[in-house]
């Protein structure tokens, strides 16, 4: 979360960051710092690049405070108009507001669902109750001094604790409780049973804020322990994968080696098969000569043997 820093233009720089979609932020973010170092502010310069990427859910409710800002603004008065009624110890207003609050929350997580399919993000129900928890927490954040800044959150905002809350309220000028003595008269126990019974109502909705807070972090405990489950299955998994794959190399290169090989086989029968063609054609032509020649031969003999008979 960023406070305060700079000039009016420079505050506006800021601004713009926080408005960017999520993906263009930290380009934004290192542009910035650059054009004011090299304008010479180096202070300046050196707070923007330290700004870290808000969270997929920091990120949404900042949308929120820049695009819805009207239903945005009413649920954070719903935070002042609560602890006013605190003050003036009006139960009625109290449950009112708190009422209006819900509404508020409400048709801002709708919007948020929105928000989020529109920019291209998943709206799990994780996320957005991370965003709900958040615009909760911002509301009670708004009816005390030094909160977190509206508009440029970069983490999740848990609501006060039970104790750090009934701190902030005593220090705004809540009043304390204390006990009304047994010996006190009838007229001063009844205002001070009425003045306890007013202070139930603040003790409650703070508790209540720590128990759901509570909830929340047990919550995010089982969701860990099953994402430490999934990241264990799927290492198991790319383990078995990868260990197919190598065998599977293996066996493709034992394949492809059987393959040359009987193909330099089938290649030296080829030129066997040829050379033996070959040798068989020339058998045969050496074989016609010779049975021609004995044809000549033949009727070499029979004229020799005629002319002999003739001489005779």
């Amino acid at each position: 979360m960023v406070k305060n820093i700079g000039t009016r233009q420079f505050e506006e720089d800021v601004d713009a960051l926080f408005t960017l979609p999520l993906s263009e932020f930290i380009g934004a973010r290192n542009a910035l710092a650059a054009r004011l170092k090299k304008a010479g502010h180096g202070d300046e310069a050196n707070q923007v690049k330290a700004l870290a990427k808000p969270s997929i859910s920091a990120w949404a409710a900042n949308q929120l405070y820049w695009q819805h800002r009207d239903v945005f603004d009413q649920l954070m008065s719903t935070g002042q108009r609560f602890r006013k009624a605190q003050t003036a110890r009006k139960v009625a207003e109290i449950n009112e507001t708190l009422g209006a609050r819900r509404e508020a929350l409400a048709h801002l997580s709708d919007l948020t669902t929105t928000l989020l399919r529109d920019a291209g993000h998943s709206p799990s129900p994780e996320t957005v109750h991370r965003i709900t928890t958040t615009l909760e927490a911002l509301s009670v954040y708004a009816s005390l001094p030094g909160g977190p800044r509206s508009g440029r959150l970069t983490q999740d905002v848990d609501p006060p604790g039970f104790d750090s809350l009934a701190s902030l309220m005593s220090g705004a000028g809540m009043p304390k409780l204390t006990l009304v003595p047994r010996t006190a008269p009838e007229s001063t126990k009844s205002a001070a049973a009425a003045k306890v019974q007013r202070k139930k109502v603040s003790v409650g909705e703070t508790r209540r804020l720590e128990e759901a807070r509570q909830k929340r972090i047990a919550a995010a405990k089982v969701s860990l322990q099953e994402a430490r489950r999934s990241l264990s299955s799927a290492q198991a998994r790319e383990q078995r994968t990868m260990a197919a794959q190598k065998k599977a190399n293996i066996e493709a290169k034992a394949a492809e080696k059987q393959r040359r090989e009987a193909e330099q086989r089938f290649e030296r029968a080829r030129s066997a098969s040829e050379f033996a063609n070959r040798r068989a054609t020339s058998a045969a032509a050496e074989a016609d000569e010779a049975e021609e020649a004995l044809d000549h031969a033949k009727t070499a003999v029979e004229k020799a043997s005629e002319e002999l008979e003739a001489l005779v």
